[in-house]
């Protein structure tokens, strides 16, 4: 039985037992699963100054009655990603969030290694009926023209073919205005991990998508 049945008959099944016993049934949040690598894990930070923690506190500002799961693993690739998706895919999860990449970049594997990886992170959420938000990535330059140019189009390809809620880059509210050297003040020592206040920002342009991403989901229901 696929994870999409098992959860719309739990959601029934809670429906019926609130009928069945005179309660009036209240909605219940949605779950949303964050599956990413050390980013999303909060690296470096004490556990409430995280991307996790941060989010959550963002949307419910918002007004969106969420429950996010931090599924995120310091280190991890998109091969370690696809490994465990589908214990991170519970029939309680109603829509994940994909960040991974970045663990790819560093150790030079082939985009369309990475690209398969992601594939199949997405195909095991549409065989569950999760909806998914895809966080892209940008590589440097020093891997040359041909690697940057498949790493980059891996993420946009994917939203489009499995349509997906796509945004471009995880450090899109750190993209400086002109002055490189203004993203500094918001990272962490290693200048890879960003700081509580680069996090902020972060979550600050991320958010919408995130919203969207609530929305789509409320409509499978």
């Amino acid at each position: 039985m696929g994870y999409g049945v098992v959860q719309k008959m739990r959601k029934a099944l809670m429906a019926l037992l609130f009928a069945c016993c005179g309660f009036a049934a209240t909605a219940e949040p949605l779950v949303i699963a964050a599956l990413g690598d050390s980013l999303t894990q909060g690296y470096g930070l004490p556990e409430q100054d995280g991307f996790v923690p941060q989010l959550d506190q963002w949307l419910k500002d918002q007004g969106a009655d969420v429950q996010l799961i931090n599924a995120g693993v310091s280190g991890d690739t998109t091969a370690g990603g696809a490994a465990r998706v589908d214990w991170t895919l519970t029939p309680d999860v109603d829509a994940m969030i994909v960040a991974l990449g970045g663990n790819d970049l560093l150790r030079g594997i082939d985009p369309a290694v990475s690209r398969a990886n992601l594939e199949a992170i997405v195909t095991s959420a549409r065989a569950a009926e999760v909806e998914v938000l895809l966080i892209g990535m940008q590589a440097p330059g020093n891997y040359g023209v041909d690697y940057k140019q498949a790493f980059d189009a891996m993420y946009p390809d994917l939203a489009k073919a499995y349509q997906l809620v796509f945004a471009e880059s995880f450090f899109e509210g750190l993209q400086p205005n002109g002055d490189p050297n203004a993203v500094r003040q918001f990272m962490q020592s290693d200048g890879i991990h960003p700081n509580k206040e680069g996090v902020a920002r972060i979550v600050a342009a991320l958010g919408p998508y995130v919203l969207e991403l609530v929305e789509t989901s409320a409509k499978q229901d």
